[in-house]
């Protein structure tokens, strides 16, 4: 009977400690992980296996009790009998000789099924990759050999292309599983049942009833001690080109003819070569860029940097469904709350037959759906006031919520999901190489036109605000305006 092992690169990381164990360890409370399942840390510094036990015991029951979670410690013992360090550095073949000689005697001749992930700089994914395969760790002769890789993948369309030809030198694209732990949110998988499952969404979930869509990501943080990376990122690169338009192509996409990954995937595709590349100048016209007061003073970012913090943009699908409906997505950090949600904004009825009150405007139906905090959908609807004597309309809200609807059920982290869909094969929330390279071709004449562009230039904004005038501005040169956060 073969085995199955779970590989972190990185195991010193903060990744690891934060999210990966943490997950590992709630699948193991469930019973989903398979009884024979290891995790093995891998990472330079010179842990014993005990060590290693200890230091993630202590931040893990720390991340717990933050969580409210309680400590289980009962479990966790249980846990760590999974858990193995082998000290190893992936830059060379040499450097993985322990882990290599390690998985061998764990093996023998049965073989067995591996995951390898990567939670290391994404300078490291190739030379690891490579490093591996000299050693003859990523052939399948013996079991599945499967590599996670965390975001980013490449900086822009060049260097996804080099990333993604040098990695698939040593291993093939259906082995290859490239993470975006949006994907894993749980409001992120209802997106589909809201749409699919529900006979009165999907007759109107098009232009002619549609007048416009956000995609909102609010993060109340602010960069903190991420500058040095963040300021050669920016937020179009952290943000838009991986989590904001994976979350677009599951609003948008057609319903696949059978639930499983390749489908689900080519219809994502789709939607990703349906989005209209603008050119840098018609980039320069649908973007809004922000930076928040204080930047400049955190550890790391270059002086006059014009790194946005901030940003909101405008695109546009050009197929049937979608021609004509604008999708508003945005995306800021230091701002006045912590929230991810969707609007749908339908159309205005096409007659009014009602008389409004002077000053008031007819506010039509609207549909939002919250991915966090507080995790729901609602829908507004217009409803008549009770009176005799007048014919008054008001807007009301059907609401739903997790938590309420749930009361019994814990929400999943992303990661637990992810984790798993990995282990069981299931690559239907990864992203595959043409979703990487065409979201870097939509994305790269946007990011330009903010590194360029004479008229383009982040405008300040105050921390714990809702982001820069120039976002309002972007919308009410359409006629429209924000759905209100906060």
């Amino acid at each position: 009977m073969s085995t199955r092992t779970i590989i972190i690169f990185g195991a010193s990381g903060d990744l690891t400690f934060r999210k990966l164990i943490p997950a590992l360890f709630r699948l193991d409370i469930e019973g989903l992980l398979p009884d024979d399942a290891v995790v093995v840390g891998v990472a330079r510094s010179p842990f014993t296996p005990d060590q290693f036990r200890e230091q993630m015991a202590e931040k893990v029951q720390a991340i717990f009790k933050s969580g409210n979670e309680g400590w289980k410690g009962g479990a966790w013992t249980r846990f760590a009998r999974r858990l193995v360090y082998v000290q190893g550095d992936g830059a060379s073949a040499a450097g993985l000789k322990n882990l290599h000689e390690f998985l061998a005697q764990r093996e023998g001749s049965n073989g067995g099924d591996r995951v390898y992930y990567l939670s290391v700089k994404p300078d490291l994914y190739a030379q690891i990759a490579c490093s591996m395969a000299e050693l003859g760790m990523n052939k399948e002769d013996t079991g599945y050999r499967r590599l996670v890789i965390e975001k980013p993948f490449g900086t822009d369309l060049e260097s996804a292309r080099t990333l993604t030809t040098e990695i698939q030198t040593h291993f093939r694209e259906r082995q290859i599983y490239r993470i975006d732990h949006y994907m894993g949110k749980e409001t992120v998988q209802n997106i589909l049942a809201l749409r699919f499952a529900n006979t009165m969404f999907e007759p109107l979930w098009n232009s002619q009833y549609i007048d416009h869509v956000q995609i909102s990501v609010a993060e109340k943080v602010d960069v903190k001690d991420r500058a040095d990376y963040y300021d050669k990122s920016g937020v179009l690169r952290d943000m838009f080109q991986s989590h904001l338009l994976q979350v677009m192509t599951m609003v948008c996409m057609e319903a696949p003819s059978r639930f499983n990954s390749e489908r689900i995937r080519n219809e994502k595709i789709k939607v990703l070569e349906s989005i209209v590349i603008p050119t840098e100048a018609e980039a320069a016209g649908a973007l809004a860029l922000g930076q928040y007061h204080g930047y400049h003073g955190s550890k790391g970012v270059r002086e006059g940097s014009r790194t946005p913090t901030y940003a909101a943009i405008r695109l546009m699908v050009d197929n049937r469904r979608w021609t004509g409906v604008p999708f508003y997505i945005r995306s800021g950090k230091a701002m006045n709350t912590r929230l991810s949600e969707i609007v749908i904004q339908f159309r205005q009825p096409p007659h009014n037959m009602f008389q409004l009150k002077q000053g008031t405007e007819f506010a039509a139906n609207r549909l939002v759906l919250r991915i966090q905090p507080d995790e729901g959908i609602q829908l507004s609807f217009q409803t008549k006031v009770p009176a005799v004597d007048t014919f008054e309309l008001a807007a009301q809200e059907l609401k739903f919520g997790y938590k309420t609807a749930f009361p019994d059920k814990t929400m999943p982290e992303a990661y637990e999901r992810l984790l798993l869909d990995a282990v069981k094969g299931d690559s239907a929330l990864f992203m595959r190489a043409d979703e990487i390279l065409q979201s870097w071709q939509i994305m790269d004449p946007l990011i330009a036109a903010s590194e360029n562009a004479a008229n383009v230039h982040p405008e300040a904004y105050s921390v714990g605000t809702t982001g820069p005038a120039c976002a309002d501005a972007l919308l009410a040169r359409d006629g429209r305006k924000w759905h209100a956060i906060g």
